[in-house]
């Protein structure tokens, strides 16, 4: 399992392409899971209502084995598919590239819509900062009050990010772990009497 992959940092938005007229207003996101992504999409509708078109690809995993590339309403393959090709071609994931098209009066044809979405892409991922993450896995843990020290120390030991604590007769803990860390962590765990834990991908 490859525990590393290349992302962008942080947002990148409002990187304009201008062509016989229309205007192209690209952005990029870093995302984890397909909920980001329409809340992504959903926030630039409302940003754009007036805008013919919001054409888009995205990867996600480590592997950019979920994806998707859609053309919103442009002509089959003219849009999203040049967009998802630049996604492809910086080897980046976990990332949500869109272009909001403002229609400029003058017909682009086909190659002309292929070539203006290849490039919108390619200028946007261009103003990004490219950077390698490291693949992490959300871990839950129940255990006792009792047995927070040490559930706290173990964590710690293996540079586990807490993302939520609640305190209680029995206490849960949401963290976040470095896939490579895993198995040996779950291990620990198991050594340890009355505490139930559960993995999931990020």
């Amino acid at each position: 399992m490859e525990f590393e992959f290349l992302s962008i940092r942080k947002p990148v938005e409002d990187v304009v392409l201008r062509e016989k007229g229309s205007r192209f207003l690209n952005f990029a996101y870093p995302v984890r899971n397909e909920t980001e992504i329409k809340d992504r999409l959903a926030h630039l509708r409302n940003l754009h209502p007036k805008a013919n078109h919001h054409c888009y690809a995205y990867r996600l995993g480590t592997n950019g084995e979920q994806y998707r590339a859609n053309d919103d309403g442009e002509p089959n393959g003219s849009a999203g598919l040049p967009i998802y090709n630049q996604l492809l071609a910086h080897d980046v994931t976990n990332i949500l590239l869109v272009s909001v098209r403002y229609f400029g009066g003058i017909k682009l044809g086909v190659g002309g819509l292929v070539r203006a979405y290849k490039e919108s892409a390619k200028m946007c991922l261009q103003e990004a900062e490219i950077v390698r993450r490291e693949l992490q896995m959300s871990l839950e843990v129940t255990f006792d009050f009792a047995q927070q020290n040490s559930i706290f120390t173990l964590l710690n030991r293996y540079d586990a990010k807490i993302i939520n604590f609640e305190a209680a007769q029995q206490c849960l803990i949401t963290a976040l772990v470095r896939a490579a860390s895993v198995e040996e962590l779950c291990h620990q765990l198991s050594e340890l009497r009355s505490v139930d834990f559960e993995i999931k991908e990020d």
